[in-house]
């Protein structure tokens, strides 16, 4: 996982692909349409959705094998939950079409971590994670938007 300002991403050297998702993001405005967006195919692409945040007890952990997802707060602020994926207890299996396995896990201790507008988190295949939780115990409305990327066009 990584959890970094927008303006860092050029720390990580993870390659071409990497640089394409956050050229998106950069140019990304504040009232994007909530929809699909194509960058590189079924390579790379991103969804921005709006939403409201939800209670850490009404939503399940979720890992990704497909894709790395970039995920960042557009307005509003949530906490996305983090966790290794390491002995958790299977819920849904992993379904290749939609690349996605659901996850609870038995203690309720886990990483938060605060995306505001302007950070970026990167979670990798190894990361567990419940995004679009409520910061305290009020539902926020939020607009995120999830770039996916091919883990093979990475250089992890």
């Amino acid at each position: 996982m990584i959890v970094d300002r927008i303006e860092n991403c050029n720390t990580y050297p993870l390659g071409k692909a990497w640089q394409l998702a956050f050229e998106f993001l950069s140019s990304l405005k504040a009232d994007a349409e909530d929809k699909k967006y194509q960058i590189l195919g079924d390579d790379i692409f991103a969804v921005v959705a709006s939403y409201k945040t939800r209670c850490a007890d009404a939503a399940l952990f979720e890992t990704h094998r497909k894709y790395v997802d970039v995920q960042a707060v557009i307005s509003g602020t949530e906490d996305i939950g983090w966790l290794s994926g390491e002995g958790l207890l299977t819920i849904q299996p992993y379904d290749e079409s939609k690349d996605i396995a659901f996850y609870q896990h038995p203690d309720a201790c886990f990483t938060r971590i605060n995306a505001t507008p302007g950070i970026f988190v990167a979670l990798f295949p190894r990361d567990a994670h419940k995004p679009s939780l409520m910061v305290g115990n009020v539902p926020e409305a939020v607009k995120k938007v999830v770039i996916k990327i091919n883990v093979n066009l990475l250089n992890t």
